[in-house]
């Protein structure tokens, strides 16, 4: 969500608890209003200029949300029905439990007290919704990262099986663990891959199976470690740069993938990205269908081309 969204969805939750909050204090200053609610009192001003212009359709006299001011004082005179707090739905509920279960979970999560205090603030809020059957754990199983987290405490190889979704094979390699770490949600793996011959990141979910080995870990002397801070897949200029049309259908991946260039024309929108393997383009292309079509590079053309036909001579 982009800032000015965010501060708009902010106001939107600030303003459907003024009108209760209001009623339930009558002739409440708005100084006092103001710091209760943790704004600044020209903010609270403006929002209750807004709520002026709310209430209901046909927003006539007698639809819309009324007060009354005395001096610096405000009292809500017509709701409009917005009597009552906002309230979180069952879904919404448990939702959040989900997600704070998820992140007390998380090694290495900051402030993880203050985590605890309100998932159990929530919990019992939401009552019955506690006891539903849901298990909250990091991807990859638990012994699985155990297995991790042992090895790169004791400082052991590990002979793993792991699984290429860009290739779609799966490769044997033997690896120099050196950390395991949580991004977005996901436990990666990051070692030294004798096989590259470089600092990989493995994902534990993709890892199919692995062996502690007997013999050290073996890192070169200066082992040069992942960024982060900008998510795990950060395109250099070294990979291949793919553009794409496509239609309304398939403008959803500039918003789930790291584009280059995005340029509205006509009704489609011509996209850049890029991939770190043309034959993971390839499928993505396709998987995309009616909705996407390679402008460049042109051997990408040429093999989306000859799958499409591959495709259709099997209906002939």
């Amino acid at each position: 969500m982009t800032a000015p969204s965010r501060a708009s969805a902010d106001r939107l939750g600030r303003l459907l608890n003024l009108v209760p909050y209001l009623l339930a204090r009558p002739g409440i200053e708005l100084a006092e209003a103001a710091a209760e609610l943790g704004v600044s009192e020209k903010q609270l001003r403006e929002d209750l200029e807004l709520l002026w212009v709310c209430g209901l359709p046909g927003y006539g006299p007698g639809d819309l949300i009324d007060m009354a001011f005395d001096g610096d004082r405000v009292t809500i005179t017509y709701d409009a029905g917005i009597d009552r707090p906002l309230r979180l739905t069952p879904d919404e509920a448990l939702a959040l439990v989900v997600a704070l279960r998820m992140l007390a979970e998380t090694p290495g999560t900051a402030n993880r007290d203050a985590i605890e205090r309100t998932l159990a603030k929530l919990e019992s809020a939401a009552g019955d919704l506690t006891s539903a059957p849901v298990e909250v754990r990091l991807p990859g199983n638990a012994d699985r990262l155990d297995t991790l987290r042992g090895a790169v405490e004791r400082r052991h190889a590990l002979r793993i099986t792991y699984y290429t979704a860009t290739r779609d094979e799966l490769t044997e390699r033997v690896v120099d663990p050196i950390r395991v770490l949580v991004v977005a949600g996901r436990a990666y793996l990051e070692a030294w891959c004798r096989r590259a011959e470089a600092v990989r990141l493995f994902r534990a979910d993709r890892i199919d199976a692995l062996t502690e080995l007997e013999e050290p870990a073996r890192l070169p002397g200066e082992v040069r470690l992942h960024d982060l801070s900008g998510g795990v897949y950060q395109p250099g200029p070294e990979l291949p740069l793919v553009t794409l049309r496509v239609g309304r259908g398939g403008r959803w991946i500039t918003e789930y993938y790291p584009c280059e260039d995005v340029r509205p024309d006509g009704e489609e929108w011509v996209v850049s990205l890029r991939v770190a393997d043309l034959a993971w383009a390839q499928r993505f292309v396709l998987g995309l269908g009616p909705d996407a079509t390679v402008v460049a590079p042109a051997d990408l053309v040429e093999r989306v081309r000859q799958q499409a036909a591959a495709a259709l001579d099997q209906y002939s």
